[in-house]
């Protein structure tokens, strides 16, 4: 089974919140057998998802091949796009397809609110959306009290209390994040689309943008079906 990536591929540059994000549309030039790859896996649900921690969803391994096709665009694309030394060595986390099944009312409060990856300064994400734009997408977020938007090592610390203090006081409302509240500033959203990829730095606050109605299911070919990729230079 092939999972080639379309050449060449059409990167476009984009800007949230003064932060680069890439995105390239009609990433594989057979996305369907990723899905279909999907729907031969065997899922099983996140670890800390029923305690109200990390992705709300199942997962499994993505195809070793399609690890393969990504790695050997992302340290190129990433290196040239975001200024990284060329000789530093990538490191990257499995391919794993995601799907997310917990409803609204199963969500920790963690879960309820933006997050980010890491705050090491060049982990990056790399998603490709295997769903269509009735999915939702990925949001992007300023913290008010703060006013981090993308959190380094130094940030940890005070960003973490400010948003325990919050959640303590005032628990967020039982759904899935979107829009802005009072803590957290909307700065734009990459929307999905079926077999685009986006890239951005595993720093920024964001979260994924959830269809309750639509997106929550188990059937990789009509839930929200992504596959998580993380890297580090």
């Amino acid at each position: 089974m092939s999972f080639s990536i379309r050449m060449p591929p059409d990167v476009q540059s984009l800007t949230v919140g003064g932060h680069q994000v890439l995105l390239i549309d009609d990433f594989l030039e057979d996305p369907q057998a990723l899905v279909q790859a999907a729907c031969d896996s065997t899922f099983e649900l996140c670890p800390g998802a029923i305690e109200g921690k990390g992705y709300p969803g199942m997962r499994a391994n993505a195809p070793e091949a399609y690890s393969q096709e990504l790695v050997s665009l992302l340290d190129p694309l990433i290196k040239i796009n975001f200024g990284i030394d060329e000789d530093l060595p990538l490191r990257k986390t499995p391919c794993m397809f995601s799907l997310t099944t917990l409803t609204p009312d199963r969500l920790g409060p963690l879960q309820r609110v933006p997050h980010f990856d890491s705050s090491a300064p060049h982990y990056m994400a790399a998603l490709l959306y295997l769903c269509d734009g009735r999915h939702g997408g990925t949001g992007f977020y300023r913290h008010k009290a703060t006013g981090l938007q993308q959190i380094g090592v130094d940030d940890t610390e005070r960003y973490g209390a400010s948003v325990r203090e919050q959640i303590e006081r005032q628990p967020p409302p039982q759904r899935y994040f979107d829009a802005g509240d009072e803590h957290f500033e909307f700065l734009g959203r990459l929307p999905a689309k079926f077999n685009r990829l986006v890239v951005y730095s595993g720093g920024l606050i964001h979260t994924a943008c959830v269809n309750p109605a639509l997106s929550i299911s188990d059937d990789p070919r009509n839930g929200r079906l992504t596959v998580n990729t993380f890297v580090d230079f």
